[in-house]
């Protein structure tokens, strides 16, 4: 065990006046399981990138261990899962070919094989014909020992054994690593870029939102093999999967990195009472900011007064008088600048809370109690039976999750209701004039500025703004083109626009991919408080407990 030690962090980019970390600094061991949390667009990839030495930063990060990154970029999907999963633990099959060219060459100058030609001896790192035989065999030999001992140091005589037991433990069939990677599904894609980095010697790794491709079962069994590991950092804003599998917490705060023991759970509830404490002592704080400022008012008054009373005295009191008023002057000077440093103290002593705000949404009301009715629903895709027997009915103030498998239809069902052309066998009933307000999965079609995006679907800019505020949106970010914005604040535009526009029924696929712990506990509250109609995808399992009335499961 070692130590990753941070101190003075200070960085801002280029393009933003605004410092993203100022003079941050902690420290955290290589065996802890972090969680790191915080709101979208405060720096947590930022951080990670800052770890893996991308950008030019102030202070110092000191480390014994490599850091390693996911989701790991994969240069050729096209290649056999085996052959990327080794590629990414180990540069196997460059030492492969090396040694290979190692011992032909040896071979060679033994007089075991036919003759070479010097195309075919040639390699990247010996010159073979400016140096004796002699001299090239054992540069030769030392190469491949070299190699070797690399190889073997990285477990690569039985790394194809060694990976093929950690997707299993991942429930990943060991079939997969024979297909090409591309054929994968981004669930499995997840367990084995994940698998591989773990297999990987000396390396602490970064986990960025490794949930966003995985179901709920999917994510139980990610969170009880991220249990049994140690050293890494995991952004995520499952609640339940933080639970399982961390030991300690990383908070990026307004001001601030904080660490602590514990999960998720044992976090919140001491963020809960620190927080509480701070709001009442900042009450206080306030209340006396107050008091004194209106004292400094009272007493810069003092001596105008006093100088006032000069005017209608006699000549012989006047000189009296002005004496008085300035020595007042004084006393009053030397006691407001008393007041005013004891409340930039104060002011001083003033904390930053998180607080999230209420959020609201448009929820109109409908002529009809009966929303939509399907029965015996078979869902198509091509001449491929996705689904089969789905029955749901919607009533006025039902909040209905749909459950099911990656692949098990529930993105195509959301389709149907929105009246596209989805090939389908049974009966569907949606109410005629139902206005239904939609919330997509995909955000990669979001580009423009956010003025444009009201215009586009008629949205009051005010209410549409003021709710993007409301979820920590910084003012300075409605001046950006949507496009650059992180994947979590992407979410929150299509969130915003749900919430901001009127609607009889709320449909929401995946709302909460990228979206933070802070802005789900927001949401859950609105629902709760709200009672809209909804019908939604989620695998934020504490998510659907806290809403749900029901829900559906859909079965291929």
């Amino acid at each position: 065990m070692s130590q990753i030690i941070v101190s003075g962090l200070t960085f801002s980019y280029d393009t933003v006046y605004d410092m993203i970390f100022e003079d941050v600094s902690f420290q955290i061991d290589t065996d802890w399981k972090l969680g790191f949390i915080g709101r979208n667009g405060r720096g947590k990839t930022t951080f990670l990138n800052l770890l893996l030495e991308k950008y030019d930063y102030r202070g110092s990060i000191s480390s014994s261990v490599d850091f390693d990154y996911f989701p790991f970029e994969i240069v050729d999907e096209e290649l056999i899962t085996m052959d990327v999963a080794k590629d990414i633990v180990a540069p196997f099959r460059q030492w492969e070919k090396e040694m290979e060219k190692c011992l032909l060459l040896h071979q060679h100058f033994m007089n075991i094989e036919q003759p070479m030609n010097k195309e075919q001896l040639a390699t990247d790192n010996l010159a073979l014909y400016s140096e004796s035989e002699d001299t090239v065999i054992d540069n030769h030999l030392y190469r491949y020992g070299h190699l070797q001992e690399l190889y073997q140091k990285h477990d690569g005589y039985i790394i194809e054994e060694l990976i093929e037991k950690e997707i299993s433990k991942l429930d990943v069939d060991s079939s997969v690593l024979a297909r090409p990677f591309s054929t994968l599904s981004y669930g499995e894609r997840t367990k084995i870029m994940l698998a591989a980095l773990f297999l990987k010697k000396n390396n602490f790794l970064l986990i960025d939102e490794p949930t966003n491709h995985l179901d709920m079962e999917g994510r139980a069994v990610l969170a009880d093999y991220l249990q049994s590991k140690k050293g890494f950092i995991l952004v995520s804003h499952d609640r339940v999967f933080l639970d399982k599998c961390i030991d300690h917490v990383l908070s990026i705060n307004r001001t601030n990195i904080d660490v602590q023991k514990g999960n998720f759970s044992s976090w919140q509830h001491n963020k809960s009472l620190r927080d509480n404490y701070e709001i009442e002592k900042n009450k206080q704080l306030i209340k006396d900011i107050n008091s004194l400022s209106e004292s400094v008012r009272r007493t810069s008054g003092w001596s105008d007064k006093i100088e006032a009373s000069k005017i209608g005295s006699h000549v012989g009191d006047r000189g009296y008088v002005g004496h008085q008023a300035a020595k007042m002057m004084k006393r009053a000077k030397s006691i407001e600048k008393r007041r005013l440093e004891a409340i930039e103290e104060k002011r001083g002593l003033l904390k930053d809370i998180e607080e999230a705000e209420p959020l609201k949404m448009n929820v109109l009301p409908f002529h009809k109690k009966h929303f939509i009715n399907m029965e015996d629903i078979s869902l198509y895709y091509g001449n491929k039976e996705i689904a089969s027997r789905i029955n749901l009915s919607v009533r006025e103030g039902e909040r209905i999750a749909v459950k099911g498998k990656n692949g098990s239809g529930k993105s195509t069902l959301f389709k149907l209701i929105l009246g596209k052309d989805i090939e389908h066998k049974g009966h569907v009933y949606i109410a005629p004039g139902l206005k239904i307000s939609y919330v997509s999965q995909d955000t990669s079609y979001l580009e423009g500025s956010l003025k444009d995006f009201t215009v586009r679907y008629g949205l009051d800019e005010t209410i549409f703004l003021t709710v993007l505020r409301q979820m920590d949106f910084e003012r300075n970010q409605f001046e950006k083109d949507i496009s650059d914005f992180s994947q979590g604040q992407k979410k929150k535009v299509l969130l915003a626009k749900s919430l901001a526009e009127p609607a009889h029924l709320f449909l929401w696929d995946e709302p909460l991919n990228f979206i933070d712990v802070y802005s789900r506990i927001q949401i859950e509250e609105l629902i709760l408080e709200y009672k809209p109609t909804i019908i939604f995808v989620e695998h934020d399992r504490m998510f659907c407990d806290s809403i749900a009335t029901k829900e559906i499961n859909l079965s291929s």
